[in-house]
């Protein structure tokens, strides 16, 4: 029997693919990439045109055994791996693995994309295959070496300028360069006051609204014209006494339209607002969708369409089922005469694929619920209202703006709207990044002349804010709008910032750090062309040049490669160590009189002696915002004494956190934890005199271990109990407990192996195993 082989990606989605092809056809799957560049020097051949060096995954050699074993018993070759550049090229790269290439496969060998797992698309896609596009696969090879050669060579000369340990990929500095450039807005911003006054004004017949004040003797007001108290409280007592009538009425009818269906990055912003979720778990969440979920009767069945995609198009036949979806469910009213059709707003926007959305869009949410992990639930809700709402009819609003006279010489202004046809409102409103603006009351019916009463004059006092903070929503759209890097990089960009501890998250916006600020600063000073925005976002477009045939691969990466080394180079030579580490104040040492200095270390910016070398050991915390040089120099004293010379105890940072020390160091050595260690009221059965005591190590797992350590080093990594083992006669025991047991005593002692399970057949846990490690832990 005639078989055709079908590789996919993920082992998720094989059985679907399998069950819908039916007899004839074998699914396995390549689990992602196959081949990559080694992480180490000489990946890539420079001298010679760029040559990559790639290598078989270590994990992917039996993959690629069970493929090579199948494709014997195969007529056929189909690789159906996702349907963008990488996708392409990991085709590619397994006939490379599997020695197919360059004209000497035994098979036919063919390409099938498809953007949905249904039925009809993989149908579609089988009957209409492809070969392996070579575009598509240089665009893929030159974006890796481009991102080998900036990371290879740019994050050693960090190693050597600032710290080891850093890196500084080619997207992921801009994107660091985005959030210290915002938090030095933030810095230098300088707040300025300003007051608002309003009228609290009402008809006769009770209904109350408010008007702010706009105008003064013809003369039109701008944010700080009233800039304190004082000038409010005399417009306020101005206007006391005055006479109030509605001036002018105006009405109109304004339209607001639905935002278009979701790409990558429209899905991560609006995941991140509406969800909380952060792009790495938008990502992986979608991914599920995509391959399929187990749906009662129907089986394994593919949720969305393609997630990685910048299109906002639509099919025919899912514009089809929205327009029979929205008739049904919602009204004719709200149905659209023909489809709405949107126009991407992105830079270097590639649309060969469609938006994602649901890919049969009568599985409704609900229904699908008992299917879907909460998160799964969450996200495809999100993916098909946003769909449907698209092509739902514009919502309708009655605007009213009243502009109310204050004689003499005061003109006030009311605003207010009313939703007269909540069109795609009904079922889905867009999130913002940032909500604070006051939402628009509701007027009453209010006629030009007509008089009002004063209730009341209210002033009230305002600030500017400083640009905020991003989050991850914010950032990413302002990645997509730079063009700068792929949206499906993006997860594990801002993931990348904060595993390197440049940036924290703190209540989901981006912090940058010191040793960010720092990286950030030098790469800005002496690599300003490759973390220059517009340039990185030329590259993008370079990139898509490949893709499309306009331009050779290794042409690109010789006009890249080529003034990038030599400025390298240049700044290897220039740039002297620690330069970026240390910046010399105007403050003397108070020990020796040479210059204080701010250096960097691993906890962050602190003040030292320049001093150093020659052997002045002064420092001190660096100054906090708000905080004055001599405030941060200053001692902080705990209510403790010191318990071998009575002295007083200090309060300081060390490396694993805040820890007691004696203030009359040198003469005194002597450091407690800050945290005292917790009593467990069981004495220690090693040196009979101590107490065991609850501790925690600089991982942060509890043990327990004697208190007059370090001369009794005794330690146990389980909770003791006081009561003797029946089987050694030990003087404790310990309570155990595991996922697979559950709660058990048993005996600490090595060889012992005695416990309260049926089945006393694990192996012992050795306390005495445990007490060098415990032992150095307890000095923190």
């Amino acid at each position: 029997m005639t078989q055709s082989l079908v590789i996919v990606e993920s082992p998720a989605k094989a059985k679907t693919i399998e069950k819908f092809l039916g007899p004839g056809y074998k699914v396995l799957a390549s689990y992602g990439h196959v081949r990559a560049l080694p992480s180490k020097q000489g990946s890539v051949d420079v001298a010679h045109d760029f040559t990559p060096k790639y290598a078989v995954l270590a994990e992917s050699k039996r993959h690629i055994e069970a493929i090579r074993k199948a494709l014997k018993e195969s007529d056929r070759l189909l690789l159906a791996t996702d349907p963008d550049r990488e996708g392409e090229a990991i085709s590619w790269h397994l006939l490379a693995a599997l020695g197919l290439d360059r004209g000497k496969a035994t098979v036919p060998v063919q390409r099938v994309v498809f953007h949905e797992i249904t039925k009809n698309a993989i149908l579609h896609a089988v009957a209409h295959p492809r070969e392996v596009s070579q575009e598509l696969v240089d665009a893929q090879q030159a974006r890796s070496v481009l991102d080998y050669l900036v990371g290879f060579t740019l994050s050693p000369y960090l190693w050597k300028k600032i710290r080891y340990g850093l890196s500084a990929g080619r997207v992921q500095s801009v994107a660091l360069r985005l959030i210290c450039e915002r938090e030095k807005e933030i810095a230098a911003f300088v707040e300025r006051e300003y007051w608002t006054l309003a009228a609290k004004l009402d008809k006769t017949s009770g209904q109350e609204f408010t008007a702010g004040l706009v105008q003064i003797d013809g003369k039109k007001l701008d944010k700080f014209a009233i800039p304190d108290a004082t000038r409010a409280e005399t417009l306020k007592q101005r206007f006391a006494a005055a006479d109030w009538r509605v001036a002018q009425v105006t009405r109109s009818e304004k339209k607001r339209y639905p935002a278009p269906p979701f790409t990558t990055s429209t899905l991560q912003q609006e995941a991140a607002r509406k969800l909380g979720f952060s792009a790495k778990k938008t990502m992986s969440t979608a991914q599920k969708l995509y391959e399929g979920v187990a749906i009662g009767s129907a089986g394994t069945v593919g949720l969305i369409t393609y997630m990685r995609t910048d299109s906002v198009n639509l099919s025919t036949q899912a514009l089809s089922e929205a327009h029979e979806l929205i008739m049904r469910q919602f009204g004719k009213e709200y149905a659209l005469a023909k489809p709405r059709f949107f126009k991407n707003k992105a830079k270097n926007a590639q649309e060969a694929h469609e938006a994602i959305r649901p890919t049969d869009l009568n599985r409704m949410p609900a229904e699908l619920k008992q299917y879907l992990a909460p998160d799964q639930f969450k996200l495809y809700e999100l993916i098909w209202k946003r769909t449907v709402a698209c092509q739902m009819a514009e919502a309708l609003l009655d605007q009213t703006s009243a502009d109310i006279a204050a004689t003499p010489g005061g003109l006030f202004r009311a605003t207010g709207s009313v939703i007269r046809f909540p069109g795609f409102m009904k079922l889905y409103i867009e999130g913002t990044d940032d909500e604070g603006d006051e939402k628009e009351g509701t007027l009453p019916p209010l006629n030009d002349g007509e008089t009002l009463n004063l209730r009341d004059l209210l002033t009230e006092q305002h600030f500017t804010q400083p640009p905020p903070r991003y989050t991850e929503a914010s950032l990413v759209k302002a990645l997509e709008e730079y063009g700068i890097g792929r949206p499906s990089t993006y997860a594990s960009t801002l993931n990348t910032l904060v595993e390197r501890k440049y940036a924290v998250l703190e209540k989901k916006r981006f912090v940058p750090q010191d040793i960010g600020m720092v990286v950030s600063d030098h790469l800005s000073r002496h690599f300003e062309r490759y973390v220059d925005y517009n340039f990185t976002a030329g590259l993008e477009e370079e990139l898509d040049q490949v893709a499309r045939g306009e331009k050779q691969w290794k042409q690109l990466l010789g006009e890249f490669w080529g003034p990038f080394k030599t400025r390298l180079d240049q700044k290897m030579q220039e740039v002297a160590q620690g330069e970026a580490t240390t910046e010399v104040t105007d403050e003397l040492c108070p020990e020796c009189n040479r210059p204080l200095a701010v250096k960097l270390g691993k906890r962050g910016k602190f003040i030292a002696c320049t001093g150093f070398k020659e052997g002045c050991k002064y420092t001190r915390p660096l100054a906090k915002e708000g905080e004055t040089a001599a405030e941060a120099a200053e001692p902080v004293f705990s209510e403790e004494k010191c318990e071998k010379c009575q002295a007083p105890m200090l309060i300081k940072d060390g490396r694993y956190g805040k820890y007691l020390a004696c203030s009359a160091y040198p003469a005194c050595k002597n450091i407690q934890p800050l945290v005292k260690p917790k009593g467990t009221g069981v004495a220690c059965p090693e040196c009979k005199e101590g107490e065991l005591t609850e501790k925690k190590s600089r991982y942060g797992k509890i043990f327990y271990s004697c208190n007059r350590y370090p001369k009794c080093k005794y330690a146990v990594w389980d909770p003791p109990v006081a009561e003797a083992c029946p089987k050694c006669a030990h003087p404790v025991t310990v309570n155990k407990t595991t996922k697979r047991d559950g709660a058990y005593r048993k005996c600490p002692q090595d060889g012992c192996g005695w416990s309260t399970l049926p089945a006393a057949d694990e192996k012992p846990v050795a306390a005495k195993a445990v007490k060098p490690k415990v032992a150095k832990k307890t000095k923190s």
